[in-house]
């Protein structure tokens, strides 16, 4: 009797759930543009190839360049004009001390007629209306830097979004052609992360509260993977199915189908 009991326990812990799966990528990452422009180059060669840090799309971007370069032109005459206008506000605040120091000598004098005095005092206020103007005239081009130095980050970003890299993913799929016409949202590619692969399989709902404690055995052979993880909302497709995700090490060949056994060892 205890024979038996010993061999019905045993055969209970041989007991395995079988699923399948595909061996598919750790991420598939759609890439749509973040610009307008007309597709000029695709890199045709790589698909299917672990992309380098080249870029793999090219969206037309001389205008951009062109615009660049004329803002860093004139971003150099600005500092420039900036840097001229500081010198003279400096000579006009040592001018402008000077004539209201002598202001206040003058309306002290009896000797002084009204007309002189009030000649100081226009002459005085005349030079602390062009200390006043050139200090707007400075704080002016600041602004205008200012948003001349954003109009550049701007066009940078254009031009980093409009050479597509991806370097390590694999090209897994171009989605236009050069010649093409593409705005903000258009899809342009998909590129694979194969660093890892997952294998998606779906649990029956008596194998979901312990399947992360069972051992993972893939196509006959014990692995050292787990179940990493699942959902406990069962699948709109799969009904009544839980999905859950193993990760796995990158194999040679992906979309292998693969069979999976989750065992209690």
């Amino acid at each position: 009797m205890k024979v038996f009991i010993i061999l019905v326990f045993s055969a209970v812990l041989a007991i395995s759930s079988e699923y399948y799966a595909k061996v598919s990528p750790y991420e598939v990452r759609d890439i749509s543009s973040n610009v307008s422009g007309q597709v000029t180059f695709i890199d045709e060669e790589m698909l299917g190839r672990k992309l380098s840090a080249k870029a793999y799309l090219k969206i037309d971007s001389i205008l951009d360049h062109q615009e660049l370069q004329y803002i860093s032109d004139k971003l150099k005459f600005l500092r420039k004009t900036v840097k001229i206008n500081q010198e003279v506000l400096k000579n006009l605040q040592g001018s402008t001390q000077r004539k209201r120091d002598n202001y206040k000598r003058v309306a002290s004098l009896k000797i002084k007629s009204q007309i002189e005095k009030d000649r100081e005092y226009h002459d005085m206020i005349s030079s602390e209306n062009m200390l006043l103007t050139t200090d707007k005239a400075i704080q002016t081009l600041k602004v205008q830097i200012t948003d001349l130095k954003l109009r550049a980050a701007q066009l940078k970003r254009n031009i980093f979004y409009k050479n597509l890299k991806a370097k390590g993913f694999v090209l897994y799929e171009l989605l236009v052609k050069p010649g093409q016409v593409v705005s903000p949202s258009t899809p342009l590619a998909k590129i694979a992360d194969i660093s890892k692969a997952k294998l998606i399989i779906y649990l029956n709902e008596q194998d979901v509260a312990d399947a992360q404690q069972k051992v993972v055995y893939i196509d006959g052979k014990k692995t050292p993977y787990k179940v990493s993880r699942i959902s406990t909302i069962a699948d709109t497709k799969n009904i009544s199915k839980y999905m859950a995700q193993i990760i796995i090490k990158s194999p040679a060949i992906f979309s292998k189908l693969v069979k999976i056994e989750l065992k209690n060892e």
